[in-house]
């Protein structure tokens, strides 16, 4: 018998929660991720939340949304929100989805100030 591997993994140390996402995002993974890392923004309260989109092989725009609304939550407890480890077929959505913009959301490779140059 084989078992799903599990879609997040997740560590706290020193105000930050470290939270890799591992398959595919989309609308049959958004509920699943998105509970399990809510849990995980209310348990720990932290000061930021980095997640490693390293070892994602898919996203469609329920990541955007699971993305935004994380980062509502973040905002209640005054979080910044960074986003590390992503392809470059990710960065293009994020990019055309004008995410860059979004105030207390730092993407990894997709900053204001790099695209300015």
């Amino acid at each position: 018998m084989t078992t799903a591997k599990e879609p997040i993994t997740s560590s706290y140390a020193d105000g930050t929660l470290f939270i890799t996402v591992t398959g595919e995002v989309d609308h049959h993974t958004a509920r699943t991720l998105r509970e399990r890392i809510d849990h995980r923004l209310y348990l720990y309260h932290p000061q930021e939340c980095v997640i490693s989109l390293g070892g994602v092989n898919f996203m469609d725009s329920s990541g955007l949304g699971l993305i935004l609304g994380r980062l509502e939550i973040c905002r209640h407890f005054s979080c910044i929100l960074r986003l590390i480890d992503i392809d470059a077929r990710t960065r293009r959505i994020f990019a055309l989805a004008g995410m860059e913009r979004i105030a207390g959301l730092e993407i990894e490779g997709l900053s204001k100030k790099e695209r300015m140059n």
